[in-house]
């Protein structure tokens, strides 16, 4: 079935999807009831009146007419740049000259900086040539990286499926390296989580993750992990000569932990997540200074700005509120990329908002603007979600400039 065959609710359901909302913000924004936007996406009730439409398109931000399945030339086109990276994916021809390795080496790290330091604008650019260039390299290493780059790139500016296209290409080219793959797969369930699909994010991550970390130590039919301070989690790196490897390897794994305990919440599996955890936790612990050569940022600061999000997305508002104010008071805090810190901050605001507590979103939206503008100016999720908080009365203190900077203002 084309795009253009699809029933107006399925339509609805991936711009919504697309755009970073849940049927409940959906509904909230267009004061209708969870149920009602159920229905419609389902298709057991009809969406057939045009003013109802435009409501609908108008929170969506899309024309009328793309949720009909009708041509249309203005809303809701990708931002200048993707199709450039969609026609560098689409190419699978060697390029005739093989690069040269140094600069294609160079070409990477230069990317790399400028994703850390959320420079989207100039790495949109940069990417098209990039994937070119490495796809005519026999390194497999180089090349994975280039496809990471462009996927998280891709979850950035609301492209999930072209983002998991991207990541998936890493997970071919990895072959059967499993760290290399298990980089990957760290893209993959980013891709995933952000089209809709936890569940596949979930499994894609614990299968990766059993490739690279030993298994839980079992206790009877119990599993036993976390932060009882398994031994058997921490045993490789006790290892003379080994330890630089070990930590790689196993912070690689931890932030596939993360990123399962995620999903797994987006699932509902709370238990799971929290189990997950508590694995990520004694890995954490385990690692000294290691250098993040694949660029993880995984460590303990990560692992308490995951457990920030899985207690508001519990309804723990406590319990987030004051593991949120901790983590940003931490001098690693302070360390981490400015991507890897503006993402949270987004995901914190869209936490506080499931909470109701538009003070906090309006405060974590600021601040995430003040570590990385581009975070806040360039995603779609960062639109929906100053869209919602300035709808409230009066508006929080900042959101109203942060509107009009992403042009929102009425």
């Amino acid at each position: 079935m084309s795009r253009d065959d699809l029933p107006i609710g399925r339509r609805v359901a991936g711009w919504r999807v697309r755009r970073s909302m849940t049927q409940q913000m959906l509904a909230d924004r267009l004061r209708r009831s969870k149920s009602w936007v159920d229905k419609i996406e389902r298709g057991v009730r009809p969406l057939d009146r045009y003013s109802v439409i435009q409501e609908v398109a108008g929170v969506l931000r899309v024309d009328p007419e793309v949720l009909l399945g009708q041509p249309s030339s203005s809303t809701a086109s990708a931002p200048a740049g993707v199709d450039d990276i969609r026609a560098a994916l689409a190419r699978y021809d060697t390029p005739p000259t093989p690069p040269d390795m140094h600069e294609l080496r160079r070409q990477v790290g230069h990317a790399w900086l400028g994703y850390q330091h959320a420079h989207y604008p100039q790495l949109m650019r940069a990417v098209p040539d990039l994937l070119d260039a490495a796809q005519g390299a026999r390194s497999a290493e180089l090349l994975v990286q280039a496809y990471r780059i462009a996927a998280l790139l891709l979850v950035k500016l609301g492209e999930a499926d072209l983002a998991w296209l991207a990541a998936d290409r890493a997970m071919g080219a990895a072959g059967d390296d499993p760290l290399l793959a298990a980089t990957a797969a760290v893209a993959v369930a980013q891709a995933l989580r952000a089209s809709g699909r936890d569940r596949l994010a979930l499994s894609a991550t614990i299968t990766a993750a059993h490739r690279v970390l030993p298994p839980p130590r079992r206790d009877g039919d119990q599993e036993v992990c976390g932060a009882s301070g398994d031994q058997s989690l921490r045993k490789p790196l006790d290892h003379p000569g080994e330890g630089v490897g070990f930590q790689r390897k196993w912070a690689v794994g931890g932030a596939l932990l993360l990123q399962a305990a995620l999903a797994a919440a987006g699932c509902g599996e709370h238990r799971r997540a929290d189990d997950l955890i508590d694995r990520a936790v004694a890995i954490a612990a385990s690692l000294r200074g290691y250098d993040d050569q694949h660029r993880t940022s995984f460590g303990p600061v990560a692992v308490e700005m995951v457990r920030v999000l899985l207690s508001a997305q519990r309804g723990d508002a406590d319990a987030a509120l004051q593991r949120h104010v901790s983590v940003v008071r931490r001098e690693a805090w302070r360390r981490l990329p400015a991507e890897y810190r503006g993402a949270y901050l987004l995901d914190a605001a869209r936490a506080y908002l499931h909470m109701g507590d538009l003070r906090g979103a309006a405060r974590a939206l600021v601040d995430a603007d003040s570590v990385a503008p581009a975070e806040v100016r360039w995603r779609p999720l960062a639109r929906t979600l100053i869209a919602d908080v300035a709808c409230a009365q009066p508006a929080p203190a900042g959101v109203a400039r942060l509107a009009t900077l992403v042009g929102l203002s009425r």
